[in-house]
């Protein structure tokens, strides 16, 4: 194993079913925070799944066709499946700024740029968390999730991005809780991006975002 002061960068190539992935976060994440363990970024997919952030809504499950798994993250109700890439972010942030919006906000624009370099314009959107971009007919859509937690300052779960995935399958939950939007994927904007290639454009920015973590966020904007 890596000593504790690095960052280990894990890449799966298989599916990973949520529950087991869940315990080895927070198994890791505990590790990390008493120094046994090294920094984790895993990036991997899951079989279909819906997920309950602690602000789920039960009225927001409208058909639990999937197994259904309280998830500990903030947030409200989101799906992940196959064709959807996961990014779980494990670091200690007493090693950086002390700042939790600031690690969601760069968080953000790691996905951004990203998806950027598949030729996708995609934004923040005050009061919905997420990535939003233009979906096919024009309108705004969500093309990627965001959901963390963090204990004794070493964050846990991150962000998800639609690559293909069968959009139907978010018809089962209302999305984040958020019902006037709809969700997209690059395949819906005509742009086919296997798992390999959105790992590798990631790793391309990810010293950008670990930079971003080394000071506060910049005040809100009133």
């Amino acid at each position: 194993m890596a000593s504790s002061n690095t960052l280990e960068i894990r890449r799966e190539q298989t599916q990973v079913p949520y529950r087991e992935a869940l315990e080895a976060m927070t198994t890791r994440n505990a590790a990390i925070a008493d120094g046994s363990a090294p920094e984790l970024i895993w990036l991997l997919e899951h079989p279909p799944v819906y997920t309950a952030g602690t602000s789920a809504d039960p009225q927001e499950l409208l058909d639990p066709r999937f197994d259904v798994v309280q998830a500990g993250r903030g947030g409200r109700y989101t799906y992940h499946g196959p064709g959807q890439r996961i990014g779980y972010v494990l670091l200690d942030l007493t090693r950086r700024a002390r700042d939790v919006r600031g690690f969601v906000h760069a968080l953000e624009g790691w996905v951004i740029a990203t998806l950027a370099d598949f030729g996708v314009e995609s934004w923040r959107a005050e009061g919905r968390v997420g990535i939003w971009t233009h979906g096919a007919d024009g309108r705004e859509a969500k093309i990627g999730a965001i959901g963390v937690r963090i204990r004794r300052w070493v964050t846990m779960h991150g962000f998800s991005v639609n690559l293909s995935p069968d959009l139907s399958h978010f018809g089962g939950i209302v999305p984040c809780g958020i019902e006037e939007f709809g969700v997209t994927s690059l395949a819906a904007l005509g742009r086919d991006v296997t798992a390999q290639a959105w790992d590798e454009a990631m790793l391309a920015h990810v010293d950008s975002f670990l930079a971003q973590l080394e000071k506060p966020c910049p005040p809100e904007s009133t």
